[in-house]
């Protein structure tokens, strides 16, 4: 199988970041109230990983040892500008809904975490599989349970219904039923990893 192949594969299956690393749970239970918050937030990270990750496996030549974190924080923090930018000026409501959430992807330990073990000791090819592979691990996570809690909590998925809301039950909505539905993905994800 092809190198980038793996690494690509490696982020959505061996090192999901949420399922397996456990990395991000901040986004993770806080942005996942509906499928298209989760999606949308997965997507906005993985655009920042994979423009990091290219960029600091570029530069990671250039950067001192004692200011290479800071360099690499800075590199994020663009990025996560340009997104943060462009959904204000195209999707105003999903912005909105995500709020906080945007900005708060620089500190997203998944970012920074790729960009230290991966990007800074790789070239670019791969540090950009490694960054996609993750970010759609994310994505496809956050989508997941997004999907779950808006289905058990509204009965729709990405707004459009399957039972009538009435059935729904709020807990799921709400973020005590994010750790709920978390907590069983984790458990369904761990008990397929071992089998």
């Amino acid at each position: 199988m092809n190198n980038n192949l793996k690494i690509l594969l490696n982020g959505l299956i061996k090192e999901n970041p949420t399922f397996v690393l456990l990395l991000g749970m901040c986004p993770t239970l806080g942005t996942t109230s509906s499928a298209i918050n989760g999606m949308s937030m997965g997507l906005a990270t993985t655009f920042v990983l994979i423009c990091s990750n290219i960029v600091i496996s570029l530069i990671k030549n250039l950067v001192p040892d004692k200011v290479r974190i800071p360099a690499y924080i800075v590199v994020i923090a663009a990025f996560v500008t340009m997104v943060e930018m462009i959904m204000q000026a195209y999707v105003p409501a999903l912005y909105a809904s995500l709020g906080l959430f945007i900005p708060l992807i620089v500190v997203n330990c998944i970012v920074l975490g790729r960009a230290e073990a991966f990007a800074a000791k790789n070239s670019v090819v791969p540090s950009m599989f490694d960054g996609l592979g993750i970010g759609l691990g994310f994505t496809l996570a956050l989508t997941l349970l997004g999907s779950i809690r808006e289905l058990l909590g509204t009965g729709k998925i990405f707004d459009f219904a399957i039972y009538p809301e009435s059935y729904g039950m709020l807990l799921f909505v709400l973020a005590p039923g994010a750790f709920i539905a978390l907590g069983f993905l984790i458990a369904i994800v761990n008990k397929l990893r071992k089998s």
